[in-house]
């Protein structure tokens, strides 16, 4: 199949970053750690990510801006247009050598995300879509699961960790959701579970303090599967760090309703 050449160049991207990540992971216990806060870890595999596709898409794209997560925000010339990366999603279970992580790359339009790269080089997998071309990994097509029952149903979130404020809600989330489901899955890596959604792995994903970077690309991957995304709180914005819910057609309602029963 023929992709655009934003598509082509982010793909491109972030297969070159997950090489140079996977050789990094195989002597993780050589990485040089920083801590960033309680729980939350940043190395210098992350960092030299970062700087990869900042300077292949800068290559590519000289005029768009970048917002990553460890470099910030950088306006381009052309304010239209900003690229929204994560150079490494799942750090800490990079870092304890869980092979549980992936390389996010979004490309963002007036406000809109219409591009979207999720690259998992431990177990090549590559998710990706375009706004009106489908969602797709490794070359085929991929549509949000259709089961239609909770009890049925597998959720997966975030369950935030030391210095985080929604901890108690996020528990209170649980409380409600886990005796009307067949199970909450913990993983670790946002972007991943959003593309799991997306392939109908999972048939919804929730997460109340989350980043852009995390979750932008997959916010895409699953419209373009079939599935929606939308704010924690109505009228919110999922990009501006407000918390996003995200699920298949069927289960949308019945799970919307029960995590934001939480406010």
């Amino acid at each position: 199949m023929a992709f655009s050449a934003n598509l082509n160049v982010m793909m491109k991207t972030a297969r070159k970053v997950g090489r140079q990540l996977l050789k990094d992971f195989t002597e993780v216990e050589q990485l040089q750690v920083s801590a960033k806060g309680p729980g939350d870890f940043v190395s210098r595999a992350d960092r030299r990510a970062e700087e990869t596709i900042r300077a292949e898409l800068k290559i590519a794209r000289p005029s768009y801006g970048f917002l990553g997560e460890e470099g910030g925000a950088q306006e381009g010339e052309d304010p239209t247009r900003r690229w929204i990366v994560d150079p490494l999603d799942g750090t800490t279970n990079f870092l304890h050598g869980l092979p549980h992580w992936a390389v996010s790359i979004a490309l963002e339009h007036k406000g809109t995300i219409v591009a979207g790269v999720i690259h998992d080089p431990v177990k090549d997998e590559t998710f990706h879509a375009e706004r009106g071309e489908g969602a797709w990994l490794n070359g085929s097509r991929i549509r949000v699961s259709g089961r239609r029952r909770m009890i049925e149903s597998i959720f997966a979130t975030g369950v935030p960790f030391a210095g985080m404020t929604s901890l108690p809600a996020a528990l209170r989330d649980l409380a409600r959701l886990m005796p009307e489901c067949a199970g909450v899955r913990r993983f670790g890596a946002a972007s991943l579970d959003m593309a799991y959604v997306a392939a109908g792995r999972y048939e919804g994903y929730w997460e109340r303090e989350i980043h852009a970077w995390d979750i932008a690309a997959g916010m895409v991957i699953i419209a373009e599967a079939g599935g929606f995304t939308a704010p924690v709180v109505p009228g919110g914005n999922p990009l501006d760090g407000g918390g996003i819910i995200a699920a298949n057609s069927a289960m949308n309602d019945a799970f919307t309703a029960i995590i934001r029963a939480g406010g």
